[in-house]
């Protein structure tokens, strides 16, 4: 019965390590999750040189430059709109970089008028952003449309011909009346370290009932 209890004991420790591991994963989370979302309503600085996702996702930043034509829709829906599109276009700074800026949301009905302005020097203020809302069952990009059916930053500078930088806005000046800024207000990062601890943990206690029923089925053949 010796080699039984012994893997039974050492797989019960490596399954509550497992457990304790992912607690402490969770509020390493937790605590870059409160950080991020106090950095969104940080006051605004200029566009980084150098951009990392990682260390300037929600970064708030200003930017002055003008609009260019070039834009794709991003099929979207707003709770008391309905379906619609968030617009996302190529803006050029006054540095002479080329970004993504995500305008914010129009409704379907308000599409076919839209005019994209360009050429007019524009304030922007914002927070830096890096989603990627497609999987692999996004359908691709409808050309035919300009539609993307969801945001993800690399395609999207591609089509623009961007750098892969993507400032959500939050204030324009002049504005559009046009168009509704959706701007960030909260930190959009998986957590499911919690509910990772808890199978862990419930897989420990699994192993040590099965450990036990084992050793039991032992002895009493033994008897």
């Amino acid at each position: 019965m010796i080699i039984p209890a012994l893997f039974g004991l050492v797989g019960t420790a490596m399954l509550v390590a497992l457990g304790l591991w992912q607690l402490d994963r969770a509020d390493q989370k937790a605590a870059l999750i409160a950080e991020l979302e106090t950095r969104i309503f940080d006051s605004p600085v200029d566009l980084p040189q150098q951009l990392d996702p990682d260390q300037h996702r929600y970064l708030p930043v200003e930017v002055e430059g003008r609009f260019l034509p070039q834009h794709v829709f991003v099929l979207s829906a707003q709770k008391a709109a309905g379906p619609g599109f968030h617009l996302v276009q190529a803006f050029e700074t006054a540095e002479g970089r080329r970004i993504l800026v995500e305008r914010g949301y129009l409704p379907e009905s308000a599409r076919a008028g839209l005019s994209i302005p360009s050429d007019d020097t524009t304030r922007l203020a914002g927070n830096l952003h890096w989603p990627r809302d497609i999987n692999q069952h996004t359908p691709d990009y409808d050309a035919g449309r300009n539609l993307l059916f969801g945001r993800d930053v690399a395609e999207m500078a591609s089509l623009l011909d961007t750098e892969e930088v993507h400032l959500v806005l939050r204030a324009a000046q002049p504005s559009d009346p046009a168009i509704t800024p959706v701007p960030v207000y909260d930190v959009t990062i998986p957590d499911p370290h919690l509910g990772y601890a808890v199978q862990w943990f419930l897989m420990a206690v699994a192993w040590v009932g099965m450990t036990v029923f084992f050793l039991w089925r032992i002895r009493t053949q033994r008897d």
